[in-house]
């Protein structure tokens, strides 16, 4: 048993990186997927992963550059990042949105500082220790619903799949990461009561992104928040990110 699940792991770091690798290119706005790049930033490292996950490209992807355009949706709708291919790495999928501050646009803000909310997820699936799913596997692309009370104005929104197929070492779990630009309207008031600084979110120690997916199968998991035990999809929920704040 063990030696099948380390020949699993030794297959799922031994594939070609253009099979392997993907890269959120597109929103999806107003049930359309929008050219490549045209409102998301586009990354300098091809479709290599971030494993840092301290350094100032885990916001929003190496050497990230200002997309031409800013893409309009209305609070309350869907919106979402589309895949040059699908996701081919077991992993768990994050989505966040930062609103831009007084005098910056989507096109020049940084990301810095505790301004990210989290406005969606996909989290793994265990039926208590026979085996462990992931739902984002084959994954093309993901959809969201803007919270309807959000303020108009600009916002960043930026997605994350981390890929856990090489998790068992620190600074194994790989990070595809975009980040899009948006101009909200028809919105309300109401913003989060919490956030998160990217990076600071992690430090690549948690149990659920430093972890060996393969052997032995997780059940249940302990967490260094007081909680444990709790089961493999709440860990996930709990770790990868904090919950969707505003709907």
């Amino acid at each position: 048993m063990k030696f099948f699940a380390a020949a699993l792991a030794l297959a799922a770091t031994v594939v070609s990186p253009v099979a392997a690798h993907y890269r959120w290119t597109s929103l999806i706005v107003n049930g359309t997927t929008t050219t490549a790049y045209q409102y998301v930033r586009q990354n300098t490292n091809y479709n290599s992963p971030v494993t840092d996950v301290t350094s100032s490209a885990f916001t929003c992807n190496e050497g990230a550059t200002a997309a031409p355009g800013i893409a309009w949706t209305k609070a309350g709708n869907p919106i979402g990042f589309a895949l040059d291919q699908p996701i081919y790495h077991a992993g768990v999928l994050n989505a966040y949105m930062a609103k831009v501050p007084t005098g910056q646009t989507a096109a020049t803000f940084s990301g810095a500082g505790a301004v990210w909310f989290k406005v969606g997820q996909i989290s793994a699936v265990t039926n208590g220790g026979t085996s462990i799913t992931f739902p984002t596997d084959n994954l093309a692309q993901y959809t969201f619903t803007v919270p309807s009370k959000l303020p108009n104005g600009d916002y960043l929104v930026r997605i994350e799949h981390i890929a856990l197929h090489a998790a068992s070492t620190f600074q194994g779990a790989q990070f595809y990461i975009s980040c899009g630009q948006i101009h909200v309207f028809g919105g309300g008031s109401t913003l989060p009561s919490s956030y998160v600084s990217i990076p600071g979110v992690y430090n690549g120690h948690e149990p659920g992104i430093e972890i060996n997916i393969y052997y032995p199968i997780v059940s249940i998991l302990y967490c260094r928040y007081g909680i444990g035990p709790v089961p493999l999809t709440l860990l996930f929920l709990l770790l990868h990110s904090h919950p969707p704040t505003l709907r």
